[in-house]
């Protein structure tokens, strides 16, 4: 594996931690909430009464963000290396994870971990080895 210093933002990085950090201890903060995107967006899908606001808002935020950013700034060019049938395997293996795991990398891995969860701990863990596999398998074994 090779850096590309020439691409690589290290402070562009450090903020956009300073702010994923910041919304989420304002989430738990305000609402008492926890800013797992699978746990929000699920919410969203059966909702009680007086939290579809919020979660629409924040959900909003994960796709207005990008976009002002975008007009001030010169984007990455995007490549993904797949066809649709193997991202929605992909996107099905995820949201089979999530529900297993009582929760997404978001929610375990920046904020249960925050919160020294071990249960969040094991999680995370599960998470990392499972895409370390994912990708060992992809890229030595099937060649892909």
């Amino acid at each position: 594996m090779n850096i590309d210093w020439a691409a690589f933002t290290p402070w562009s990085a450090a903020i956009g931690g300073v702010v994923i950090g910041l919304a989420a201890a304002l989430l738990v903060l305000v609402n008492g909430r926890i800013a797992g995107i699978s746990g929000i967006v699920g919410g969203m899908l059966r909702p009680r009464a007086g939290e579809f606001g919020w979660r629409l808002a924040f959900t909003a935020g994960l796709i207005v963000a990008p976009i002002a950013y975008a007009l001030i700034a010169r984007q990455p060019a995007i490549t993904i290396d797949a066809g649709y049938p193997v991202l929605v395997i992909a996107g099905l293996l995820v949201g089979i994870g999530t529900r297993y795991a009582g929760g997404c990398t978001s929610g375990h891995g920046v904020c249960g971990l925050s919160r020294l969860s071990p249960r969040s701990l094991v999680a995370t863990l599960a998470f990392m080895a499972a895409g370390f596999a994912t990708v060992f398998v992809v890229r030595h074994m099937i060649g892909a």
